[in-house]
């Protein structure tokens, strides 16, 4: 790609993302590392909007990452309830303590820190450096998917890799402002998938998500939401749902005893410390 095509793609990114109007909390300017470390791990599997009312309150709770790592667990819990995917709770309060012992409350510069850290990969780490230290990290997520896919690969149908549009990223990258470029990516993304049909479809790693209502996983919140409420022994609690309703029942206390979200405490299931 030569270098005025660079250029114009560039162009066109930040001129159509001013369109989308988007604006987040952990986009000001008072946003440090830590509230960035926060909003990446809420943005994991759910849409930005939706994680920023959660986010604010999170934050004004527990304003550092020292202040998380010395919080109990469940009250951690009580305010990431709602949000959804709970395991992503504990992933952050191990992490905070281990950034609180290991680095002083700092968030880790580096992606090989980063990934060593419980429940972040590289598109995670990546975009920590990239939003809370300005770094030009490698950064792939849907929306960027989306407008790479729709510029690059238009005449394809399906089955567009990652490792096709990552070097296409780097070559792309504006390397001096690695921060406002991906927000802008980003914004651009989710308004194309707003004017036409979502081009991440056509990415061989798509998948439709599996029905939420009478899942394992909708069973997972609920079966924590009453647990985090009152602990109740695991027998009384199976028998509290009709009998179509147990085998999921089982395997969600199973599931939740297994990330450390239920623990056994005497007879009782309570919130895992």
């Amino acid at each position: 790609m030569q270098r005025r095509h660079v250029r114009a793609f560039q162009k066109l990114v930040y001129r159509e993302s001013a369109k989308a109007g988007r604006s987040f909390p952990w986009r000001n300017r008072a946003a440090t590392p830590y509230h960035i470390l926060v909003s990446e791990y809420m943005l994991q599997q759910t849409q930005a909007p939706r994680a920023a009312s959660f986010y604010r309150v999170f934050i004004k709770k527990f304003p550092s990452c020292r202040v998380l790592a010395r919080a109990p667990f469940p009250e951690v819990l009580r305010l990431w309830q709602g949000l959804g995917y709970n395991r992503r709770t504990r992933f952050l309060h191990d992490a905070s303590k281990i950034i609180a012992q290991r680095y002083g409350g700092a968030i880790p510069r580096s992606l090989d820190e980063l990934v060593n850290l419980p429940g972040i990969g590289a598109y995670t780490a990546a975009a920590i450096l990239a939003f809370a230290y300005n770094k030009p990290a490698i950064c792939i997520e849907t929306n960027i998917r989306a407008v790479f896919i729709h510029h690059f690969f238009k005449h394809r149908k399906e089955g567009v890799r990652d490792k096709e549009i990552l070097p296409l990223i780097k070559k792309t990258l504006d390397a001096k402002h690695p921060r406002l470029w991906y927000a802008s990516l980003m914004d651009y993304g989710a308004r194309l998938k707003q004017h036409i049909p979502n081009p991440s479809r056509k990415s061989a790693g798509h998948t439709k998500q599996s029905r939420f209502l009478g899942s394992v996983r909708q069973m997972r919140g609920l079966i924590l939401k009453m647990i985090s409420a009152r602990p109740t022994r695991e027998a009384a609690l199976l028998a509290s749902f009709d009998i179509s309703r147990r085998a999921n029942a089982k395997l969600a206390i199973a599931s939740l005893k297994k990330d450390r979200l239920l623990a056994r405490k005497k007879s009782l299931l309570v919130v895992h410390e």
